[in-house]
């Protein structure tokens, strides 16, 4: 198959090779990747900056957002079958997105919102995965409170607006003069 891979001597660029097909695990499925998005965390990888916290080892395929229709499930899998519809932010160091095919625990699964085209699926893992674990998980927002958004038209922003209208917060952000009517559109904001 072919995959989009880094290695330690040329991060600078993306390199389109062959490599063998994942092999599918007892809990996981295959996704045949129809879309994958691409995230600031690739980027940081790419150049070292989370060599620290994430010490991958090279070669390495980035991606961690993807969509697409699975092509096999491990013996386990009970929630998912052949041609089902999904989309994954894969767990660290099970990565790799920016491929033909990518191996998942079936937990890092979910189906695909029918109503979402495949690249508007893959843009989304990642991204709320971050708003939900900075509202839900660590500040535990409620109705009724204040939140400020940072620059509200990119990809958490637009994610944190609708997270926190739907938790009934106020929520105040920052837009260029260009965005500032699609920001408006994902909910009242001050």
């Amino acid at each position: 198959m072919k995959a989009y891979t880094i290695n330690k001597y040329t991060k600078d660029r993306l390199l389109l090779v062959d490599v063998s097909s994942p092999k599918v695990g007892d809990d996981e499925v295959l996704i045949e990747i129809h879309a994958a998005g691409i995230n600031l965390l690739d980027t940081k990888i790419k150049t070292g900056e989370f060599k620290l916290l994430l010490p991958y080892k090279f070669p390495l395929i980035l991606g961690h957002d993807v969509a697409g229709i699975i092509t096999q499930v491990g013996k386990n899998v009970k929630k998912f079958k052949v041609g089902d519809e999904v989309y994954s932010r894969p767990a660290d160091f099970h990565i790799g997105a920016f491929a033909e095919y990518i191996a998942i625990s079936e937990n890092d699964v979910a189906f695909k919102p029918k109503n979402l085209t495949m690249e508007e699926a893959a843009s989304i893992p990642l991204v709320a995965l971050t708003v939900w674990q900075a509202f839900v998980e660590r500040a535990r927002l409620k109705e009724g409170q204040k939140v400020f958004v940072q620059a509200g038209s990119g990809g958490v922003g637009t994610i944190a607006i609708q997270l926190a209208k739907y938790f009934g917060a106020t929520v105040a952000t920052t837009a260029s003069t260009k965005s500032f009517e699609m920001v408006k559109t994902l909910g009242r904001i001050y």
